[in-house]
C-alpha cells in the first residue's frame, strides 16, 4: 500500500476509534507494527494528528489520536482523491466488462452458426 493511501486509511481509522492503539491499528489495516508508527509519526509532525495521553487512565501508557482540523481537512482531501480514482478505476472495469460480454456473444453467435451445416447433413 503507498503511503498516501496509508496515511489516508490511518486518518479514517482514528477518525472512528481514536482510543486504538498502534497495535491495533496495524492489524485493523494489514500494515506492520513500523509501518503504522511511521505513519502515525508523520502525521502527528505534519500537525494533522495530536496524541493526547490518559492521565486519569490506569494504563498511563493509553493514548487518544485526535485529528486536527488540518487533520480532518486533509482526509476530506484525502477521500476526493480515491473517490474519483475508485471510480475512474469502476468505469474502466466496467467497460472492460461490457467489452469481455461483447466478445464473448460474438464467440457464440459465430460458434452456432459454424455448427448450422453440421446439422443440417
Amino acid at each position: 500500500m503507498p503511503f498516501e493511501e496509508s496515511f489516508f486509511e490511518v486518518l479514517r481509522a482514528l477518525q472512528h476509534n481514536p482510543n486504538i492503539n498502534q497495535r491495533a491499528l496495524a492489524t485493523r489495516l494489514g500494515m506492520s507494527l513500523g509501518k503504522t508508527n511511521y505513519c502515525l509519526k508523520a502525521l502527528i509532525s505534519k500537525g494533522l494528528v495530536k496524541v493526547q495521553n490518559f492521565r486519569n487512565s490506569d494504563n498511563k501508557t493509553a493514548y487518544a489520536y485526535l485529528l486536527t482540523s488540518a487533520g480532518i481537512a486533509e482526509k476530506a482531501a484525502l477521500t476526493t482523491h480515491f473517490l474519483k480514482a475508485k471510480i475512474s478505476e469502476y468505469e474502466a472495469l466496467n467497460s472492460e466488462i461490457e467489452q469481455l460480454k461483447d466478445e464473448l456473444a460474438l464467440e457464440h453467435h459465430h460458434a452456432a452458426n459454424s455448427l448450422r451445416p453440421y446439422a443440417q447433413n
